[in-house]
C-alpha cells in the first residue's frame, strides 16, 4: 500500500500531523524541520501521490491540507484489521469461558 510507504518516513508522518491541525503553506511546514525547502517539497510530493495531502495555489503560495481520500483508505484498512482481531478475541473469550467452572462463567462488566 502506497500510503504506508509514504508514512514510513518520520518527516512525512510529522507533516501529516502538522496538517491535522489545519492547512499550511509549504514555507510554514518547512519551518518545522532542519532540512532544505526542496527536501520538504519532495516529501510533500510523496504525500500528494499517496493521496494523503492535497495542494491549492494561493497567489505565490502552495497551501497544503490533508486529503480525505488517502485517510479513508487507511481507515478502511484498519477496520479490516479490527474486524479480524475482534472475531479472534471473541473466539478466545468463548474458549476461555468454556474452561472455567460454572460459577466463574457469569460475565462481569
Amino acid at each position: 500500500m502506497v500510503t504506508f510507504t509514504a508514512l514510513a518516513d518520520p518527516k512525512r508522518r510529522r507533516i501529516v500531523e502538522l496538517l491535522a491541525t489545519g492547512e499550511m503553506a509549504a514555507g510554514e511546514i518547512n519551518k518545522h524541520f532542519r532540512v532544505s525547502g526542496p527536501a520538504i517539497s519532495q516529501h510533500l510530493k510523496v504525500l500528494r501521490e499517496a493521496h494523503l495531502v492535497r495542494v491549492r495555489v494561493d497567489a505565490q503560495r502552495r497551501v497544503y491540507s490533508l486529503d480525505p481520500k488517502g485517510l479513508d483508505e487507511l481507515e478502511e484498512w484498519l477496520m479490516g484489521i479490527r474486524k479480524f482481531w475482534s472475531g479472534r478475541l471473541d473466539a478466545l473469550e468463548r474458549a476461555l469461558r468454556a474452561d472455567l467452572p460454572p460459577e466463574s462463567k457469569k460475565r462481569k462488566p
